[in-house]
């Protein structure tokens, strides 16, 4: 079983880094978790956001976030639409899907004929 974030969301802050106090570096990312097995890929709700300068290649926790940069941040949250939640099933599955199915009919139609 695989997990992995895929990227959503990039957007450019116009706020200043609290690190180097470029006001041109800082990025918001909002990435979201994918489980992928053998038989299906599943999309979690689960959303992962990320602020970080690219100037200083730094990592900004929201401990360093000044007010600015959380309202910001909040506004960005709440216009972010997230992927809807869903599970696929790969061919795989399916395949199992349909020999069970199978193996049931078979079944039923050999206990059927053999009561008579």
């Amino acid at each position: 079983m695989s997990e992995k974030l895929m990227l959503i969301k990039e957007v450019s802050l116009k706020n200043n880094c609290p690190e180097c106090f470029n006001n041109t570096g800082l990025h918001l990312t909002f990435k979201q978790k994918i489980v992928e097995t053998k038989f299906y890929k599943s999309i979690t709700p689960e959303i992962n956001r990320e602020l970080s300068c690219k100037t200083c290649h730094t990592i900004i926790y929201p401990v360093q976030w000044t007010d600015d940069i959380d309202k910001v941040v909040e506004y960005q949250q709440k216009a972010f639409t997230p992927k809807q939640a869903s599970t696929y099933l790969k061919k795989v599955s399916w395949i199992l899907i349909g020999m069970s199915i199978t193996a049931v009919i078979f079944l039923a139609i050999t206990i059927y004929y053999l009561n008579f």
